[in-house]
């Protein structure tokens, strides 16, 4: 479980964040929706230490992950995965080699153990097989699918991602979606979602956390999102008349 305490994040002292209390809860797909300028990415990119908090407590399983230097960062760093939201792979790899990348990194793993694990891995995304492609020879979904197997590859209790349905068409998002909530459930893990996408919200959304100007405006699930009373929150989830029609 990763909990959220009183969190304030600014920029320039302009405010972004204020007085955020969450708890992302282990085994579960935990959504975080919101306008664009929400703050609902700034508050990702803290819970994975790419941005310092001003005050407030991160942590993880108990053990306060925005107050420790970044040296001593580094263990719980290795129990996170990471799906960025453009994939971020690198297209001079293979599909191997990009999945090997955070071993390499983080690891004393021989080759040959390295190697299992991307095979495991891939097997897990459905993509056996597919190790000696390089990203130019992969679908946009195909894509996804292998950055979802490069964050598994360190086999981490909380995986991170970040807008996973970016640039995909309906069919291919719900895959990913699929995909997400699968792997959240077979190996346990505390999974955070940064989204848009209303699919995603009303098919895998078992915690989400509205995010509304820099503040938690609502707490509820995939089923409760459809029948509160919050302006804000019902001005976001109706926007589009294809939601206008589901809520008639």
């Amino acid at each position: 479980m990763i909990e959220v305490k009183n969190l304030y994040k600014s920029f320039d002292g302009v405010p972004v964040l204020e007085d955020i209390n969450i708890q992302f809860e282990q085994g579960k797909t935990n959504l975080i929706i919101g306008q664009s300028g929400s703050g609902k990415t700034v508050l990702m990119k803290c819970c994975i230490g790419l941005f310092p908090v001003d005050q407030g407590i991160i942590s993880f399983n108990g053990r306060d992950f925005s107050g420790l230097p970044d040296k001593k960062r580094r263990h719980i760093r290795q129990e996170m995965g990471v799906l960025f939201q453009g994939g971020a792979l690198f297209d001079s790899f293979t599909v191997e080699e990009n999945i090997m990348f955070p071993m390499n990194m983080f690891t004393n793993m021989t080759l040959k153990e390295k190697k299992e694990r991307v095979n495991f891995v891939l097997e897990n995304v459905n993509l056996g097989g597919t190790n000696e492609k390089f990203p130019s020879e992969l679908s946009g979904g195909m894509l996804k699918r292998v950055a979802i197997a490069r964050a598994l590859s360190l086999n981490p209790k909380y995986l991170f991602a970040d807008e996973p349905n970016s640039g995909l068409d309906p069919k291919t998002a719900e895959r990913i979606d699929t995909l997400l909530y699968d792997l959240t459930k077979k190996f346990n893990m505390t999974t955070v979602i940064n989204t848009h996408d209303m699919n995603s919200v009303l098919e895998i959304g078992e915690k989400i956390s509205y995010i509304h100007k820099g503040k938690l405006w609502w707490e509820g699930n995939h089923k409760e999102i459809l029948q509160t009373d919050n302006p804000e929150l019902n001005e976001f989830v109706f926007a589009t008349a294809l939601t206008r029609r589901i809520k008639k």
